[in-house]
């Protein structure tokens, strides 16, 4: 029986095709942020994914939208402190992150470049962007392209392709410089957990052969400020870096309890609202 055609993100990753993205993109993104240092991390969306499950930074934080938070979910992989928010107006002060984790984000988002602009809000000078998205210049990305003359969608019909070249671009904008990066998923849209078995071999052969043709990418990207040199570890106070966002005095909840944090900070946040982010 031939599977239904994904209606949204969530319904792909439940899938076989999208289980296998999941398995490539938890390796790689495990490889990514294992050597990245520094206090405070945070990974927007894609609960399912662990994106910061390598990473030791001693306060790590996962930022879902409420689409992605339905009633009755107990939280994110790594029991990570989880909070609701529009990824384009993070709870966080200005340069007060080291590492912003973005899985299939941008691909998503309404407007993708003020995501990017507001993670560069949030990061310090020097901290780190990762990302991971599906590559247009695939057979994954031309199958989504033909859904336009009556293909049956493979990948979820509300993402918009991002090409590499056109991130590289925004992140240059931003004076972010990249790092490192990977291509991997290399299998024909296959649906089936059989017939991605049998495509299994293409792996190895396109990382070799074909590299920047894979379906899926990871890009790793470092926040420059230009005219600043840091020298060893900068500290600062640990209330100017408070990773809990500081909600506002009459605060909602999602569903599942979980804080719905505005962006508030300044003299006018009280222990008890601090309290509240803090869980």
């Amino acid at each position: 029986m031939t599977p239904a055609p994904v209606e949204s993100f969530a319904d792909f990753l439940d899938s076989p095709p999208g289980r296998y993205v999941l398995d490539w993109e938890q390796r790689v993104l495990d490889e990514m942020v294992a050597d990245i240092f520094g206090f405070y991390a945070l990974q927007l969306g894609t609960p399912s994914l662990a994106g910061l499950r390598e990473n030791r930074m001693p306060f790590r934080c996962a930022v879902v939208e409420s689409a992605e938070w339905p009633a009755g979910c107990s939280g994110v992989p790594g029991g990570l402190r989880t909070v609701v928010s529009r990824f384009d107006e993070l709870p966080f002060a200005s340069q007060s992150v080291d590492l912003v984790v973005l899985p299939h984000v941008l691909e998503f988002a309404e407007e993708p470049h003020r995501v990017l602009r507001e993670v560069d809000r949030v990061l310090l000078p020097e901290g780190q962007v990762v990302l991971t998205g599906f590559n247009p210049a695939s057979l994954w990305g031309l199958h989504h392209a033909m859904r336009r003359v009556g293909v049956c969608p493979f990948l979820p019909p509300g993402g918009q392709l991002i090409s590499l070249l056109r991130i590289k671009d925004w992140l240059k904008l931003l004076s972010f410089e990249v790092q490192r990066g990977r291509f991997g998923c290399y299998l024909p849209w296959a649906r089936t957990e059989r017939w991605i078995g049998r495509w299994a071999f293409l792996e190895k052969a396109g990382d070799r052969w074909w590299p920047v043709l894979g379906s899926v990418y990871a890009l790793a990207a470092v926040k420059r400020v230009h005219g600043m040199r840091l020298v060893g570890l900068v500290r600062k106070r640990r209330e100017e870096l408070d990773l809990s966002p500081v909600l506002a005095p009459v605060a909602q909840r999602s569903p599942a309890g979980i804080p719905v944090a505005t962006r508030f900070h300044g003299p006018e946040a009280t222990d008890e609202t601090r309290a509240a982010a803090n869980g």
